[in-house]
């Protein structure tokens, strides 16, 4: 047997072996909802009900539930197993948990007629915790066990692949970084090593990094006629191609990028969902921006609200409105600066609205009005983005769609995401627009709120530092 098919089959037998743990931890949640459902939940049923709740009945209901928490986890990251860490897979999954058990309790609300009463509920909620507290680290404990880390052969370019390296290395747990080489070497002598390597199992898979395009088309090739699985680091042009439209009107295939990112339909319904959201949650959260008015303007005097120029399409400037939560004088010198860690000029008021992010509520205002949407790139301010471009022109390309209260890069980014990976993250959100993805979107924004580090400013001498990183960006895709 040769080391493909031998990789072959246990790329099959890891997957059956995901799926079996995830299945487990799966049927113990809803079995702990069943109990309840059975024991409790269908006694408190409006009227005659519970007397129509036949075996069928039952198995009905549970099912419901059944795919409600499977949507959610798959929707918050859940189930991924070997993917991410134990800490990580806990808390999606908790996540997924609290939503499926809001929306169940919607459910039997309705059916009963009158809101359930919650005792029950809380209670489910925690010994569902427990499961999952227990299963989670218990299944991937085991499934690290069985598969150790992936074993990868890093290409690399004119950069030092030590941050690149250093990224693999930071999750151990699942890569290992067995052998490097440089381009310099050449494609005949990579492809050689690459082939030795993966014969012998001493690697079974290939990073492609900051190499151009030129360089890695044979590495792509060769990869892919061999069956070698490889990762790459995509280039701003490959992010654009990723939204493109695929034709069939002649013989052979054609790529279609349009030269508007959304269409007219996808622009009302945008815009609708906006309107509809933003009322909702103004009212929602009016109990919560009056304490927090008041909470600032007790502190020391000062304006409650903060008015900030950002840009959003196509660069149209506005102001937007922010909860102060920096003392008056924050840029009395006129010098634009962003938030560092450990900020002296924030308040203690303002440390606490920005950590549970009130401070951003009045935005709501902002979408309202039609000059952000809930979700697209976060709005610059003007004088920062002048010293992006300096080192990135492209960074203008976020600028084709309306800037918005979260983005792509605030869901699927990092504290310490370099500038111009999250301008790579916002062009994939322009790319592969969809309503249903602003949806998923929006539901992943609640899981980002409550992360620990989803709210850190940056380090000092912050903007020196992301031009510096943003330019080494631009290189690496030269």
């Amino acid at each position: 047997m040769t080391n493909q098919e031998r990789l072959q089959k246990m790329e099959s037998f890891k997957r059956l072996i995901n799926l079996g743990l995830i299945l487990i931890c799966f049927i113990l949640e809803v079995g702990v909802f069943a109990y309840h459902w059975y024991f409790h939940f269908r006694h408190s049923l409006y009227g005659e009900l519970r007397f129509v709740f036949y075996f069928w009945g039952h198995v009905l209901e549970i099912t419901i539930f059944g795919v409600i928490l499977f949507l959610f986890s798959s929707l918050y990251g859940g189930a991924r197993l070997g993917y991410q860490k134990n800490v990580e897979i806990i808390f999606s999954q908790m996540i997924a948990t609290i939503m499926a058990d809001i929306v169940i309790y919607g459910e039997l609300s309705v059916m009963a007629y009158q809101l359930f009463r919650p005792t029950y509920f809380i209670r489910m909620l925690f010994e569902q915790f427990g499961v999952v507290l227990v299963c989670i680290p218990l299944a991937n404990a085991i499934y690290r066990h069985l598969f150790p880390p992936r074993k990868l052969l890093l290409v690399y370019g004119e950069k030092n692949p030590t941050e690149l390296q250093s990224k693999f290395e930071s999750r151990a747990d699942k890569y290992v970084i067995t052998e490097r080489v440089s381009v310099k070497e050449g494609t005949e002598k990579i492809i050689s090593l690459i082939a030795t390597n993966y014969e012998s199992g001493h690697c079974n898979a290939v990073v492609l990094g900051d190499i151009s395009e030129q360089d890695r088309k044979p590495l792509i090739k060769y990869c892919y006629e061999k069956s070698i699985r490889f990762y790459l680091l995509p280039k701003i042009n490959d992010v654009i191609l990723m939204g493109a439209e695929e034709l069939h009107v002649f013989d052979s295939p054609i790529l279609l990028t349009r030269e508007y990112s959304l269409t007219m339909e996808q622009r009302f319904l945008k815009r609708m969902i906006d309107i509809v959201c933003s009322l909702i949650l103004i009212i929602v959260a009016s109990p919560f921006m009056l304490i927090t008015a008041i909470a600032v303007k007790a502190y020391d005097g000062g304006p409650v609200l903060y008015k900030q120029v950002r840009c959003t399409k196509d660069r149209k400037e506005f102001r937007i409105l922010k909860f102060r939560s920096m003392r008056v004088d924050a840029e009395k010198d006129g010098v634009a600066r962003l938030a560092s860690k450990g900020d002296s000029r924030i308040t203690p008021v303002g440390k606490v609205i920005r950590k549970i992010r009130f401070d951003e509520l009045p935005q709501l205002f902002n979408i309202l009005k039609g000059e952000m949407s809930f979700i697209g790139p976060r709005p610059e301010r003007p004088e920062i983005i002048d010293q992006y471009v300096e080192v990135m022109p492209e960074f203008v390309f976020r600028m084709k769609v309306k800037a918005g209260l979260a983005g792509f890069a605030q869901v699927y980014g990092k504290y310490n995401t370099t500038p111009y990976d999250k301008l790579k993250l916002d062009l994939t959100y322009i790319e592969n627009y969809s309503v249903l993805l602003d949806l998923k979107l929006m539901l992943l924004t609640l899981k980002v709120l409550l992360w620990p580090d989803s709210t850190e400013g940056v380090e000092a001498d912050q903007i020196t530092a992301l031009k510096k990183s943003a330019q080494e960006g631009r290189n690496r895709d030269e």
